[in-house]
């Protein structure tokens, strides 16, 4: 016998989450099934960047700038234990750039949109400066402005857990392997064998929602369901030794009109992004992304333009890569929009709502035009609810958005316990990491990692295996040694 749900949705990435959280929150009954693990693929493969785009302003996308702006300032108040202000260093390269056009770049993406939680953009002298002192001596004048960073994948954890809390039913490693469409509803069929029935399914599979369509789903007629094309461009990272010690990040312009970023990342490192390489036409994701030669060479040249220490392919200490699904509107790949597209068939019978596109930073907004969509799409509109609302965690209490408040506020209660260790759970948890430091630790299997947290991810947070902890909900695996990594698995093979 078929279970039955409102909506289903398809994907775990930070639309997926998203949706299904805005859904359950206006009282759909949702089932959200993702293949993997949550944030496996393109979700935490981000350059962990909550921004407006600045570069989008060349391309006269002030729509999209604008509306990512007003996110910026939502996603800040959300969540300020996974997204914090970040400033950043732009060194002025004449040759590339006009100082008059940055400028005007940087007073237009000051007044888009309002902002009351980040400082605004001003000149910098960078001679005799802290923020000066990596970079080539050439480099004597620059801009600083504002945006935010985010951990991206506990982003997704956090969306996924409101939707649980919600009402939501969220399924990992479970993938959707067959959806049929009806007159009135979709017969869906998981990968262990459950049948479902729902009023309305979502697509947000992400690069692989073209794909979905085509392998997964039929209409009434037996026919795979017409999918619109995609654009799959690869951005890759290098991480390295870190290359400065003060806290803010660096934007660089390339001669080939792209950008590179360069951001502290996990205290000890410099993270280098992103690339932009297009796979061709009609190719398949790969399973699972990974950074070409070519691409760490053009990385470590870019940043090499800028810093006084050159950054060499000898130098790099971790990578990864994600695919990003754009949509197709002609152009280079830099120059493709990141807007998004919600798209259903009305008058086709069950409703269908494919995501295309889109960006870490509007996730939020797309979620509730989406979940706003399904609504009139199911005769029964139902009010947004997202825009003021905290994610768990966010609720810091007296301390409001300040996480380094909280973080002290957790020190001083738990003088006991490692101050590295407080730190980070409370910027990994938030609010909730006072339940978790009031817990016996238990054995610390690896470095600042005890059972009392293993325990905590596999049964609240979806954790199966060592990766999800130490690349997802965690970053530790870039501090541990490989047998320190080993023994977090051997544990998981033991308790899990």
């Amino acid at each position: 016998m078929a279970d039955d749900f409102d909506v289903v949705v398809v994907g775990g990435g930070i639309n997926g989450t998203g949706l299904a959280r805005d859904l359950a929150g206006r009282g759909w009954r949702v089932l959200l099934a993702e293949r993997e693990d949550l944030a496996s693929h393109t979700s935490s493969a981000s350059t962990k960047l909550v921004h407006g785009g600045l570069r989008y302003l060349e391309t006269y996308e002030f729509p999209l700038v604008r509306k990512a702006l007003q996110e910026r300032e939502l996603l800040l108040r959300s969540a300020p234990h996974l997204i914090q202000p970040l400033r950043f260093v732009l060194p002025h390269a004449p040759h590339l750039r006009p100082a008059w056009i940055i400028r005007i770049g940087l007073f237009l993406y000051d007044h888009l949109a309002s902002r009351e939680l980040l400082p605004g953009s001003h000149g910098l002298k960078l001679v005799g400066s802290v923020y000066g002192a990596p970079l080539k001596p050439e480099f004597t004048r620059g801009f600083v402005y504002a945006d935010g960073w985010v951990d991206d994948a506990r982003l997704v954890i956090a969306n996924a857990l409101d939707a649980r809390a919600r009402g939501a039913e969220v399924l990992t490693r479970c993938a959707v392997t067959r959806a049929r469409r009806g007159a009135n509803d979709w017969q869906v069929t998981l990968a262990n064998g459950r049948q479902l029935r729902a009023r309305a399914l979502v697509n947000a599979a992400g690069p692989w929602a073209e794909r979905f369509l085509r392998d997964h789903t039929q209409g009434p007629d037996g026919q795979a369901l017409p999918a619109r094309g995609l654009r799959l461009v690869k951005g890759s990272h290098i991480v390295v030794d870190r290359r400065f010690t003060h806290d803010h990040a660096y934007l660089f312009q390339n001669p080939d009109g792209r950008i590179v970023f360069a951001i502290p990342y996990e205290g000890r490192f410099t993270l280098i992004g992103t690339t932009d390489v297009e796979l061709p036409p009609h190719e398949e994701p790969p399973p699972r992304a990974a950074i070409e030669a070519s691409e760490i060479d053009y990385l470590c040249e870019q940043a090499s333009r800028y810093l006084a220490r050159p950054v060499t392919p000898a130098d790099v200490r971790w990578t990864y890569a994600g695919v990003r699904p754009l949509l197709d509107e002609g152009g280079s790949a830099s120059s493709v929009t990141r807007d998004y597209l919600l798209e259903s068939q009305p008058g086709a019978g069950a409703p269908l709502l494919n995501v295309w596109g889109g960006k870490l930073t509007t996730y939020r907004k797309l979620a509730e035009d989406g979940a706003t969509q399904l609504g009139q799409l199911l005769g029964d509109p139902r009010r947004p609810w997202t825009r003021t609302a905290r994610l768990p965690g966010g609720d810091l209490g007296p301390h409001g958005v300040d996480i380094q408040a909280h973080a002290a506020a957790l020190q001083r209660r738990h003088a006991d316990r490692p101050a590295a260790l407080v730190a980070r759970l409370a910027h990994a948890y938030g609010s909730a990491a006072a339940a978790l430091l009031t817990e016996p630790p238990g054995a610390e299997v690896a470095p600042g990692l005890f059972e009392s947290e293993l325990r905590h991810l596999v049964r609240h947070e979806w954790a199966r295996s060592a990766d999800d902890v130490l690349w997802r909900r965690s970053k530790l695996g870039l501090h541990l040694l490989p047998a320190q990594r080993d023994a977090v698995q051997a544990w998981f093979d033991r308790e899990a």
